[in-house]
């Protein structure tokens, strides 16, 4: 076992060894008293599932798999040619790797990467602004990052098909889950554009075909082979994880298999408890420490390729800006202590609480006291920019230019209009219980409401304000709250900027703290902020928090399309992802309904031939060699995939953030190969209710309806993801008009 030898293939399983015993009358009149050989399987090898495959349709089936699926994805790839949906987004930050610009997205960085080098490979130079969809691409070269996303999304038939395949031995299960996904137009659409989603289900689909694969080297542990599949599935959920944090459910899948597994090995009394350790370590190995060091390497390289001043430097601290190539920080020189007449910027620390910001625009009538907006600003901008004036309140020091010191009352004036940071007891525009925060007054002019004491966070009466390095609040004087980012996102009249309040509460938190970041005083004399410089696993941390915060903020904006999860599975509403009149080129992500629909009855169905299964077992009924082998098929294999189903859905329903019908498309994977392992054991299940020859040709009828009806639903829908011309569905002159089946479809 150690040294990597396989074990006895006939070694008995525990569970079938139980059922064909359970009771001493097992009828044997379909298994030829044994189940070496089922009648269905004469030449198929034992699995560590316990069942059996047929090697030969395979062989002839996977090519074929693999032929559609590549050309129905790569078909017409560069139409249309302009800028879809998403691919604002994602394209522009492929563009952003190209020329080293650093930026900010709440998914890890491997997928935009991944585009980055895809489009640099094949001659796209990163100049293209991507500036809003529909935009033409012109003479930019855009195929390659498209290519890409369509070539990983070829594969996902071909992982469903060898998925199924390997849970099932049937290479008509393992047909139909990849049929369904090869002839559907939601995976079609969402694979042909520069999107993270086929990188994302590529490498959760590679990680579920490692793992499985890895199962069935389950005889043979620590041979080759069972290294290479343990090594993938650590690869493969790096990937996962490190294109978006929903790589996190196909992570729980694998360890909640991995923990079985070990449990069962665990009750092996044939396997020494050093035994035991090795597979422990190795799983630990392979499955924890492996992907761990793979997903730091991502952004270790991340972070080397982002090494310019980019759109996204304002999310992130001052100390980790002062890294960036171009940023004002970077290599510069500024005094160390604040002093009063100084010209600063002041950030929240909070993350992604922005830059204390002003400009022209007033609030709105009833929104508190019509005065100058005072908000944060998550970018660098000349109106972050605020003068530092001193109070005769303030204590008297001989320095000079005299240093704000903690305690000091100040006055800061807005560099650019001269009106004071204000507050008074009108309540904040979005966080009622706080009070409105306005610039007031003008060059120099104003009330007692313009006055607020600095206070260093741990410091004590008469210690300097250093810059950057000191944590500072700003209490208001007349009202005792404290300046206060919220971090909520204020309406269109407020330029979608971040909410600044000045809050009653008291206690330091992040949104309550700020920091002095840029600094200009010619009366003081400079230091170097190298030695600010944040270490790797500062800057590793500090954009997980970034990350993190940012997508629990992605709150739906008014009139933004989104959708709920229970729309999902009955797929009861798309989204455009190019044109939305007569004229324009339309392509429409919408799901194949018939391949959803049946996807959607083969999940009730699975539960309701599961429970039948678990009656008839437990009430002792005689079972056949080939009937349990179904019922080990549908309770291992299956339940392996409605677990990840589970997994990869349920999730969404706690989840406060925008969603988008995109979302459920990796849960849609695991759908389609149950619904294969499920319509594949209904149909050779017609021989309980017909004799032969009568059953075969119900089975062989069966199979080829549901092929032929999932094939010519696609031929109907295909205009979906190859673009539409002409009037919309609703008009009755739209050849799309007969195929609009719910009135909530948009195409």
């Amino acid at each position: 076992m150690a040294g990597g030898e396989c074990l006895s293939q006939s070694k008995p399983q525990m569970d079938s060894s139980s059922l064909r015993h359970r009771k001493p009358s097992v009828s044997l009149k379909e298994g030829h008293n044994s189940t070496a050989h089922s009648p269905e399987t004469p030449d198929d090898t034992q699995s560590s599932y316990g069942t059996r495959r047929r090697k030969a349709p395979s062989k002839v089936l996977l090519p074929v798999v693999a032929g559609i699926s590549f050309s129905t994805r790569l078909y017409r790839i560069t139409e249309p040619p302009h800028v879809c949906w998403d691919e604002t987004h994602f394209g522009k930050m492929g563009s952003y790797y190209i020329n080293r610009t650093f930026f900010f997205d709440v998914h890890p960085p491997l997928g935009k990467m991944l585009i980055g080098l895809a489009g640099y490979m094949t001659g796209y130079d990163g100049s293209f602004p991507f500036i809003k969809p529909g935009d033409r691409y012109e003479h930019h070269n855009y195929w390659g990052m498209r290519g890409f996303c369509a070539v990983l999304g070829s594969f996902l038939p071909i992982f469903a098909y060898l998925i199924v395949l390997e849970l099932s031995r049937s290479p008509m299960a393992a047909l139909i889950a990849a049929s369904l996904l090869l002839f559907d137009t939601g995976c079609i659409t969402i694979s042909q554009y520069i999107l993270l989603d086929p990188i994302l289900m590529f490498f959760i689909m590679g990680a579920v075909l490692s793992m499985v694969m890895l199962n069935q080297q389950a005889d043979c542990p620590f041979s080759a082979p069972w290294w290479l599949w343990l090594v993938l599935t650590g690869v493969n959920l790096a990937g996962a994880l490190g294109v978006k944090f929903v790589g996190l459910f196909v992570i729980t899948l694998v360890g909640l298999h991995t923990v079985s597994d070990l449990w069962r090995l665990f009750g092996d009394l044939s396997l020494s408890l050093v035994d035991i350790g090795k597979h422990f370590v190795a799983r630990v190995a392979g499955l924890i420490l492996l992907p761990l060091f793979l997903y730091v390497t991502i952004f270790a390289v991340h972070f080397v390729v982002l090494n310019k001043s980019g759109p996204g430097d304002g999310f992130f601290s001052s100390a980790f800006q002062s890294r960036l190539i171009g940023n004002n920080l970077h290599n510069a020189s500024m005094p160390e202590y604040l002093a009063y007449g100084s010209t600063i910027t002041i950030k929240n620390l909070r993350i992604a609480g922005g830059y204390l910001h002003s400009h022209w625009h007033l609030f709105p009538e009833g929104v508190g006291a019509r005065q100058q907006q005072v908000t944060a600003y998550l970018h660098k901008d000349y109106n972050n920019l605020w003068l530092v004036h001193k109070h005769k309140y303030n204590n008297s020091h001989t320095e000079s230019p005299d240093l704000v010191r903690h305690g000091d009352i100040i006055r800061l004036e807005h560099k650019e209009t001269t009106r004071s940071l204000h507050s008074h007891l009108h309540e904040a525009p979005l966080t009622k219980k706080h009070f409105q925060v306005t610039g007031y007054g003008i060059n120099g002019t104003g009330d007692s409401n313009d006055l607020w004491q600095i206070q260093v966070c741990g410091g004590r009466a008469g210690d300097p304000v250093k810059v950057l390095r000191s944590k500072v609040r700003l209490l208001h004087r007349a009202t005792g709250c404290v300046l206060y980012s919220s971090g909520r996102t204020l309406p269109k009249w407020g330029w979608e900027q971040v909410e600044v309040t000045c809050s009653p509460y008291l206690k330091e938190t992040p949104s309550s703290q700020w920091n002095i970041e840029d600094h200009i005083n010619p009366k003081l004399p400079n230091i170097s902020l190298s030695v600010l410089k944040p270490h790797f696993m500062e800057i590793l941390i500090e954009s997980h928090i970034v990350m993190l915060r940012g997508n629990s903020g992605l709150k739906p904006k008014d009139n933004e399309m989104n959708s709920k999860p229970w729309h999902w599975p009955i797929n009861y509403q798309g989204l455009r992802f190019s044109g939305v009149n007569n004229t324009d080129y339309r392509v429409y992500l919408l799901g194949n309904p018939v391949v959803w629909w049946i996807n959607l009855a083969s999940l009730a169905l699975y539960l309701l031939m599961i429970a039948v299964a678990s009656v008839t077992v437990q009430r002792g009924f005689s079972l056949v060699p080939k009937r349990i082998e179904q019922l080990r098929v549908l309770r291992r294999g299956g339940g392996l995939l409605l677990i990840g189903w589970l997994l990869h859905y349920a999730p969404f329903y706690t989840m406060g953030r925008v969603l988008y019908y995109h979302h459920y498309f990796p849960a849609m994977l695991f759908s389609s190969m149950l619904t294969g392992i499920t319509l594949d054991i209904l149909f050779k299940s017609t021989d309980l209710l017909f004799r032969t020859p009568y059953s075969d040709w119900l089975q062989s009828g069966g199979q080829k309806v549901l092929l032929l009806s999932i094939v010519y639903s696609f031929y109907l829908f295909h205009p979906l993801s190859y673009g539409m011309t002409g009037p919309l569905a609703h008009n009755p002159k739209s050849r799309m008009a007969r195929l609009k089946w719910m009135d909530s479809w948009e195409f």
